[in-house]
């Protein structure tokens, strides 16, 4: 059976977006450890666009620095700029556009009483593999990997990279994608080859060709559209919304955290194993946990106890604390 998965770099639009909403929210933790904090970011151009909610802060003057240094970590630097010019986005040249709000005192009050900031459910995965991984997301990353640490030290390569990996249920790569802007064209056989350690059957490289305009020129980055990528590809159901947005009250980051934690201890000798969160806005209690764990193509499902409230989970993963720039750079779900 062949499946696939792809990868993103920080330097795709979308992901840029992800990360300044990271950075915005530790400069906020750095403030206050209990902030309320749900911004989505748009980025076209050199427009970056912030909206959404904040509450438990008084001083915001940190949001256009924090979002012009974050381009710079990914990459997107002065020097970047000369090199590009309009091809990719200036950071000299960024203008912010602020719609944060406050948010919503019906909203604190559950959450000031040790409840969860929004209901949903949530779902972890682990399967025996390298980092507890699908195979063909673990191939993805680690060619996406490689190629933006070569970009970013380059004066050819962009960083707006995006690696796709079809592979066979022995491992053997079926088809191996990639696309990367170059300034002048360039053949990265070798280095793809190198790094996935085999040869694809298919290796496509720029399918349309050789291309320089990119990042947010070429494409406009929102929040939360690479869930694939920040979770399991296809190899599990996405549960939640985008983890990169709010701070751990609001359970989307957590809840997958936690499922996902659960799902590697429960994995134990089987193929794979599934869990299954959700949670009530304003309760502490969750109002399911159940376990699937799949051997052999036979699956065994059964609920479990989840007693943990909203502020001891948060200080069980060390989410109250300054790491979301650290969280988004390495892949969510590597980290736990």
């Amino acid at each position: 059976m062949l499946k696939t998965a792809e990868y993103v770099s920080l330097g795709h639009p979308d992901k840029t977006a992800d990360f300044i909403s990271c950075a915005l929210l530790d400069e906020a933790i750095q403030q206050n450890p209990a902030v309320k904090f749900a911004v989505e970011v748009m980025i076209k151009d050199n427009t970056v666009v912030l909206g959404g909610e904040i509450g438990g802060l008084h001083d915001f003057s940190f949001l256009e620095e924090t979002v012009r240094n974050a381009l710079r970590t990914i990459g997107y630097n002065e020097r970047y700029a000369r090199l590009w010019g309009q091809n990719a986005i200036d950071v000299s040249k960024i203008n912010i556009i602020n719609l944060i709000g406050l948010q919503s005192a019906e909203i604190a009050q559950g959450v000031t009483n040790n409840g969860w900031g929004d209901q949903g459910i949530f779902v972890g995965y682990a399967v025996k593999n390298t980092h507890f991984m699908p195979a063909e997301l673990v191939q993805a990353r680690a060619l996406n990997r490689a190629l933006y640490e070569k970009a970013k030290t380059s004066d050819n390569l962009g960083l707006d990279i995006k690696t796709q990996i079809t592979q066979d249920d022995t491992g053997a790569i079926e088809t191996a994608v990639v696309a990367v802007p170059m300034r002048e064209a360039v053949d990265l056989t070798d280095f793809v080859i190198t790094t996935l350690q085999q040869t694809p059957k298919n290796l496509i490289i720029n399918g349309t060709g050789n291309y320089t305009c990119h990042s947010s020129v070429a494409d406009c980055g929102v929040t939360g559209r690479k869930l694939a990528c920040d979770f399991y590809a296809g190899a599990c159901p996405v549960g939640g919304g985008s983890p990169w947005t709010k701070d751990p009250s609001k359970a989307d980051l957590t809840l997958n955290l936690y499922a996902r934690k659960l799902a590697i201890e429960y994995l134990k000798d089987f193929d794979e194993c599934f869990v299954y969160l959700s949670s009530c806005i304003g309760k502490s209690n969750l109002p399911s946990a159940v376990v699937k764990q799949i051997k052999n193509g036979k699956a065994v499902t059964f609920p479990v106890s989840v007693d943990l409230k909203p502020t001891e989970m948060i200080r069980l993963l060390g989410l109250n604390q300054p790491i979301y720039k650290e969280l988004c750079q390495k892949g969510l779900m590597y980290c736990f």
